[in-house]
């Protein structure tokens, strides 16, 4: 009993629902282990009293939370002695000196101190002082300005002409640019462009986007180098060395695009940075040099330990835990040393650093010019690798030995584990979500718009401890007002919408908070069902009408996808009409992780699947199950009279999914742009590893061939598609700003 109170006061939950009416308790072991890793001892009845009464005095001594989250017109909830004084010191002052603050009260010095991360004093009579710090935070997010439709791509699967083998943030630019201008779109949704943990001799840079080294910081392998303003500049030999290095390039390029190679990133990576190392040689202009010394500063430590962890790394290779004596700890003098040592190498990454952010500064302007009322929509991924750059640079806030997943239900009997360090709770409260905050504005520096991977991780984690079985793993509990508060004010601070990928389990109530405080979440429409209560893909929550996408965006190992194996999706549970969808949503057909559009209706994702012996069937009826599903969505359509061509017309089918999106209310229609050539191989296939090429394929048509942007642009299908797209959007009222203008930003100034 001492050991489950212990628990529910630190947020760790002795007890799971995989389905509705089913209780499952967790062992003592993990809840033992899980404590531990939250710095508290459970390990036997007297440290567990000695736990319980250390809290206690803890408790009873604390005048201020670690961190105060407010929003507008609703005091905080605070435990303080009769003639306590707040004051508030703004975050930079410009909002005037310090300020008395008597949230409750009547009067001026009852309002909130402006929306902002500040500091507030108490002294209380007793004599007890305490600090710490305050956010106030908007209710809502930012809304999308107009109704529209856009993109969604993963961005090295979009080759150019000019492409060092991959797509790079030139070809994203050029994309924005074009569907803006030539289709209307109001925004392209990326993959997450996140720092990769970078490959050795032995290993190879693993290609996931969802498992990064580094989330805070991009990765320079997306760089397009010929748009670095110092490239035209190199002379003699350089120049050279670089012509010879774009004549490997090109080879690469026509490896992938003509002769059936994978994208390969540790060959594009590695001549990149042989060029830039050319490039950065070229001296920077007086402006360009105060432009790099001003990001130097914006960006302080964050980036100076992203540099020396991405130097050390060259050095020792990416493991860090393994590296020599003293290096493993950002804090420790070797560390420093190190610092010192290789001062110019990890500039070079602050450089790199420096003009990847300006290209996706450059590409974001490029979208909001052809007139998007959005433009990017970036992509945050759950976690980060615990080899990686975060891990190290942060380990006080991230939980050493555990790993954050899935636990089991109906549709996976083993649960999952995605191998990535969970956040703290306790840490990010304690350093008033610094970390977390840093994250998020660096994320939003250049967007119009941040999709979240599992989103409901704002509430709740699955906690798998190290070498154990993802069903001997807990959930934990982090403080979701102060995580929304966070993701709110930076929201703000960017005027970005939020958009929530919200598929699979979810606990009852956390689509409404997440709709009430204005993050719009993600609509599949082979999962858009009217579930019975209990059944469907949602496990605790059993919500109608949202269904689960494979877990969404873990890396490519994991498994789970829901509607890949016949008996997920009921019988009974009709498509939703779409008056039925929910408005505060980014509808799409499919997803990375998901059969394309042409694979799901001719049931080519099903003989995959079968290839690979991933059906948990025979494959009979794997397949008539499968045609059953696709038959009510065409009947659906057709009574809608959304499908004129009639059955049997696989492109019309196409054309008809996303008509009937524009009928939904969904603020945003998102189309996946390998839909649009009839590209029948998803870019990753969960429950796969070196069985499938996860990540590493361009996109393609009908026949299999790679398409390049060039070709997109020129496509008879994708206008064919498009232009329904359009024509429906404008009899849906579908609107866009004029070029160069977006929804009004809001203004840190607002009054609380």
């Amino acid at each position: 009993m001492g050991r489950a109170l212990l628990a529910e006061l630190h947020g760790v939950a002795t007890s799971y629902e995989p389905a509705p009416g089913r209780t499952v308790r967790v062992s003592d072991d993990t809840v033992v282990a899980v404590l531990a890793a939250l710095g508290v001892d459970a390990s036997t009845p007297d440290s567990v009293q000695a736990a319980l009464e250390r809290h206690e005095r803890e408790e009873l001594a604390r005048l201020l939370p670690p961190c105060v989250v407010v929003r507008p017109g609703r005091p905080p909830r605070l435990r303080l002695p009769e003639g306590t004084v707040l004051r508030v010191e703004p975050e930079d002052g410009a909002h005037g000196a310090v300020r008395d603050w008597r949230p409750g009260a009547d009067g001026p010095a009852a309002a909130a101190p402006p929306l902002g991360s500040h500091t507030v004093h108490a002294q209380a009579p007793d004599g007890r002082s305490a600090a710490a710090t305050l956010i106030v935070a908007p209710d809502r997010m930012p809304q999308p300005p107009a109704r529209s439709h856009g993109f969604l791509v993963q961005l090295y699967s979009l080759l150019s002409a000019r492409s060092w083998g991959m797509g790079d943030l030139g070809d994203l630019a050029d994309l924005a640019a074009w569907s803006g201008r030539a289709l209307g779109a109001g925004f392209v949704q990326l993959n997450p462009l996140h720092a990769a943990v970078p490959g050795t001799s032995t290993e190879p840079t693993d290609p996931s986007p969802y498992r990064p080294s580094s989330r805070r910081f991009p990765d320079p392998v997306h760089l397009r180098v010929e748009d670095v303003p110092e490239y035209a500049q190199l002379r003699g030999a350089p120049r050279e060395r670089v012509d010879q290095l774009l004549d490997r390039a090109a080879a690469l390029r026509t490896a992938v695009l003509h002769e059936g190679a994978l994208i390969d990133r540790d060959a594009v990576w590695a001549l990149k940075r042989e060029a830039l190392e050319l490039v950065r040689a070229v001296p920077l202009s007086p402006g360009r040099r105060a432009a790099y010394c001003d990001f130097l500063a914006e960006r302080g430590q964050a980036l100076e330990d992203h540099a020396i962890w991405s130097a050390l790394a060259e050095i020792h290779g990416p493991a860090w835990r393994s590296w020599p004596h003293g290096l493993a700890d950002p804090g420790s003098a070797a560390v420093a040393r190190a610092r010192g040592e290789h001062l110019d190498r990890a500039d070079f990454h602050c450089w790199l650093a420096w003009l990847t952010d300006g290209q996706l500064a450059a590409a974001q302007r490029a979208a909001l010019d052809a007139g998007m009322a959005i433009g990017l929509v970036h992509d945050l991924a759950v976690g980060v690798h615990p080899s990686g750059a975060d891990a190290w640079a942060l380990r006080d806030v991230f939980a050493s030995g555990m790993s954050i997943g899935a636990p089991p239900d109906a549709f996976n009997s083993h649960g999952q584990d995605w191998g990535l360090p969970p956040w703290r709770p306790d840490a990010l409260a304690a350093t008033g979500y610094a970390a977390y905050r840093d994250l998020l504005r660096g994320l939003l520096r250049h967007a119009g718009a941040l999709r979240i991977d599992h989103v409901m991780g704002l509430f709740r984690l699955w906690w798998v401890p190290e070498g154990r079985e993802p069903t001997e793993g807990c959930y934990v509990r982090y403080d979701a007002e102060a995580m929304l508060g966070v993701l709110a004010l930076e929201a703000h601070r960017a005027g970005a919408v939020i958009i929530g990928e919200d598929l699979g389990t979810v606990e009852p109530g956390v689509r409404e908070t997440l709709a009430g405080r204005g993050v719009l979440g993600t609509s599949v429409l082979w999962f858009e069902r009217n579930y019975p209560s209990g059944d469907g893909g949602d496990g605790e929550d059993g919500e109608q009408g949202r269904g689960e996408a494979s877990g969404e965006s873990r890396d490519s190992g994991e498994t789970g996808e829901t509607g890949e194996t016949g008996g997920v999706v009921p019988v009974r549970a009709r498509p939703l009409t779409p008056e039925e969808w929910r408005a505060d949503c980014l509808a799409t057909v499919t997803t990375h992780d998901l059969p394309s559009t042409a694979a799901r209706l001719t049931g080519g994702h099903v003989e995959l699947r079968h290839r690979l012996g991933l059906l948990t069937g025979p494959l009979e009826r794997e397949r008539a199950e499968d045609a059953v599903e696709v038959a009510e969505w065409l009947t659906l359509l057709g009574r809608l009279g959304l499908l004129p061509e009639g059955p049997g017309d696989e492109e019309a089918a196409v054309k008809a999914v996303h008509r009937f999106l524009l009928r939904t209310p969904a603020k945003l229609v998102g189309i996946w742009l390998p839909d649009t050539v009839g590209d029948r191989r998803p870019q990753n296939l969960p429950g796969t590893w070196n069985e499938y090429p996860n990540w590493r394929l361009p996109i393609a048509d009908a026949a299999g061939r790679p398409v390049s942007l060039e070709d997109l642009v020129a496509s008879p299908r994708l206008h064919a598609l498009m232009g329904e797209v359009t024509r429906e959007a404008g009899r849906a009222g579908v609107g866009r700003p004029t070029p160069g203008t977006r929804g009004a930003r809001p203004s840190d100034t607002v009054s609380a």
